[in-house]
This record gives C-alpha cells, structure tokens and sequence, in this order.
C-alpha cells in the first residue's frame, strides 16, 4: 500500500484540486495507476529495505541509497512516454488549481470540504498512521514527500495543522484510548485539529508559555491567550499547551491539552496574514478540560512539543521545496518563451545566471531537507540538521521566488500572475516555528557554544 502513495503523490494532488474532471479521467486514472502499481511497488520495496539498512547500520551513505530509489519513483512520474496522461493533468491542472486557491483566500474558512474528502478518501490524512488507528503504515519520509508535492500546487487547508501539528503529537505521546479516539476520525477527514502554542511573545520557547491550567475537581480551568494558531477557525479540537505548575526550570510545568474547540469560553478570531493563511488568536476564558483529554504526562508536555517543532519544521521546509520547484519550473518555461530583442529572454547570461542560482537553491534545500526528514524518521538526534535545513530552505525558497519575480519582469508583479502566490508562502515559511536567526542559535547550542 505505501508503494502505491509513494507513487501517486505527486500526479494526483492537481488531479484532485481540479475539482472538476470527468469520470472517464478518474477511470483512465485509476486504470493507469493499476498498471504501475508493480513497479513503484518494487522500488518501494528497496526503500523499505533501505530504511532498515540504515537504522541498523546508521550509516549516512544509505541514505544516498534512499535518495537515489526516491529520484527513481519521480523520474517515473514525470517520464513523458510513460506518464504523459498524468503529467498532462498536473500541467494543465497547475492553471486551473490556483482559481480555488485564490478563491479559498478569499473565504473564511480556508478550505473546500469537497477537496478535503477526496484527500481523505485517497488516504492522505491517515498516511502516517498504523493499520489498527485507520491508517496505512507509512513513515515520515513517505509525509514529507506528500507535503513536497502539496508545497508545489500551493494545497489550501488544515491538512499541515491536522496530521503534522495534531495527528502525529496523538499518536506519538497520546494514551491508547486518545489513538483509538482520535486518529481513526483525522484518518477519515471527519475532524481538524489545530495546535495553540505561541503567545503575544511570539516565541517557541517554554519560557513564554503563560496560559495557565489549573486543576479543580478532576478536570481542568484554562485561561490564556493563543497567536497565529493555524485553521483554528475550523478546528474541532485544539491542542493547548498551557502550564499548570510554577517552575525554576521553564521546561518543566508544561502539559499538552486536547480542547474541544466549541467548549463554552473559546473564542477564535481570524488574524490578516501575508500569506492568507487562516491563523487566528484564540482566546480561552475559563474553558473547562477533562483530565483525560492530556496528551502525554502532567508537567511534562515541553519535550513532546520540541518533538512537535522538529516534525513542523521538517515538514515546512518539504513544502517549502515544493513551492521553490514549482516557482523554478514556472520561471523556466517562462525565459524559454518569452521572446524579447528577436530572442527568448533565456538566452541572455544575466537570466541564465537566475535559473542557475535558482536551480542550486532548489537542490540544496531538497537535499538537506530529505536528511533531516529521514534522521527524523528514523529516530536520529536531529535537531542541528532540522535547524539547518530550515535556515537554507526558508532562506532559499525567499530567494528563488525573488529572482522568479525578476525573471517575469511587470507581469509578475501582477495579482493575477501566480509567484505571487509562492513568494508570499515563502515570507510566510521563513517566519513560522521559528525564523533564520532562531535556527541558528539551536545549531550554535547544538555545537556546544
């Protein structure tokens, strides 16, 4: 089954926000797809192979293995003999999907419930997740690959706050019964989840956690104040981080609560973005918890949420690469095209120089982020490659979408050009779980300095 979604990924996302193809296409599709399914399957296979080789072994050079069995999977993918028929869908869908992306700025909700669905019933949303919670066995690497190709249509919606923020904390630090509760729901697209973390200071931090919870008659009283919380204005649930006990250690006195989003004292609140994304302030007034609704042990919710940053951050920077490919690719077809002095405009060396740093900005960042994905998923010390990647890769998506807007020249200035939509993502991406300064201050402690 993983072989399958490690093979689809990337030509059924634009298939699926066309929103709009006949059911002969999906037939043709779904024919295509069982056709190849063997031999994705087989390099998905050697993958699996590999990611046992390396996590016995921890020897980097099998990550190049992997690397090498994923760069297999793409070609296939984007092979003009043998996928003409999906590539013509991601091509011309590439068009058509930024009309509901920019519709979907637009409106409060940031998602189409339609589009949600079909995610769901792809399997997208239980991805990550064991077989017995609805899921299909896939690792964190497989995710980052899905959320690559999301990162290149510019996907809208709660997926990123939904299965990286909320679905991933559950199932790695929830009791049974939350697994049991929760991920079979996210699995089938039936709830969204959101994470409050940061707070009028801004930071990710334990120090700045100030939203208090205090303990009355086995439940819970929170109160408190929570900034740029992603899709909270849809969320069924949230997941707070609040401190229930005063400690010298700032670390310590943090517990994760899962609150239910329509909980009398819950207010949300839609902030004005540069990205459009929907982040919110949510306001918790005397919201009342159950005890059983926390996440992982009382007081000691700081080391779940830093394993909480270091999969977002990843998982951003995955996104983040997908956007700086599409912003490449859009830009290098357009210098091909664009005839200005009786020549295209690629011919010129200042132009050839762009696409060259575009293309180095574009690899690296792919390649640093799939390292730090795959220590991640293996259960490898990370946080030094997990900063890194994201200081090069928001620093580097910055760069490409700039030079893309020098590339189009007026038109891409324009708001009914499309770089637009990926140059705001990348401010967007620098930013959030922390900016390229924050990042290298963790390399630095990480260093031991």
């Amino acid at each position: 089954m993983k072989g399958i979604f490690l093979g689809v990924f990337s030509f059924t996302l634009p298939f699926l926000l066309l929103g709009c193809a006949h059911n002969t296409e999906e037939q043709k599709l779904q024919e295509f797809i069982t056709a190849h399914v063997a031999i994705i399957e087989s390099l998905s296979d050697q993958a699996n192979l590999t990611y046992w080789e390396a996590s016995t072994t921890g020897k980097p050079e099998h990550y190049d293995k992997l690397r090498d069995l994923q760069t297999k999977i793409r070609q296939m993918q984007s092979d003009p003999q043998q996928y003409a028929f999906l590539k013509e869908i991601r091509e011309s869908g590439k068009v058509k999907d930024t009309r509901l992306v920019r519709q979907l700025d637009k409106s409060d909700e940031g998602y189409s419930s339609e589009l949600w669905q079909k995610m769901a019933k792809q399997g997208w949303m239980g991805l990550v997740f064991p077989q017995k919670y609805g899921g299909s066995d896939g690792s964190f690497l497989d995710l980052i690959v899905l959320l690559e190709e999301m990162g290149y249509s510019v996907l809208p919606g709660p997926f990123f706050s939904t299965v990286v923020l909320g679905g991933l904390t559950i199932l790695v630090a929830g009791s049974e019964q939350q697994k049991m509760d929760f991920l079979p729901k996210i699995a089938r697209g039936e709830i969204i989840v959101s994470l409050a973390l940061t707070e009028p200071a801004t930071s990710y931090e334990a120090e700045s956690v100030k939203t208090k919870a205090i303990a009355r008659n086995g439940e819970y009283i929170i109160n408190g104040i929570k900034l740029f919380v992603l899709n909270a204005n849809v969320a069924d649930y949230i997941l707070c981080v609040a401190r229930t006990r005063e400690a010298k250690n700032s670390d310590d006195g943090i517990t994760l609560f899962l609150v239910d989003a329509k909980s009398p004292g819950v207010r949300c609140s839609l902030l004005k973005t540069l990205a459009r994304d929907k982040q919110c302030e949510v306001v918790l007034d005397s919201v009342t918890v159950p005890k059983d609704n926390i996440i992982g042990r009382r007081d000691e919710g700081w080391p779940i949420m830093k394993d909480v940053l270091e999969r977002a951050k990843v998982a951003k920077c995955a996104e983040m690469v997908g956007g700086a490919q599409a912003a490449l690719d859009m830009a290098v077809n357009y210098a091909k095209e664009r005839v200005q002095f009786g020549r295209p405009i690629g011919s010129f060396q200042a132009i050839q120089h762009h696409c060259a740093n575009m293309v180095m900005d574009v690899t690296g960042s792919r390649f640093i982020t799939y390292k730090a994905a795959w220590k991640v998923s293996e259960g490898l010390p990370a946080a030094a490659d997990v900063a890194i990647a994201k200081t090069w890769t928001s620093e580097a998506y910055g760069r490409v979408t700039l030079l893309a807007h020098q590339i189009f020249g007026a038109i891409g200035f324009t708001m009914d050009h499309d770089i637009h939509l990926y140059y705001r993502q990348a401010k967007a991406g620098d930013i959030i779980f922390g900016g390229a300064d924050f990042q290298r201050e963790i390399v630095a402690r990480e260093l031991g300095l």
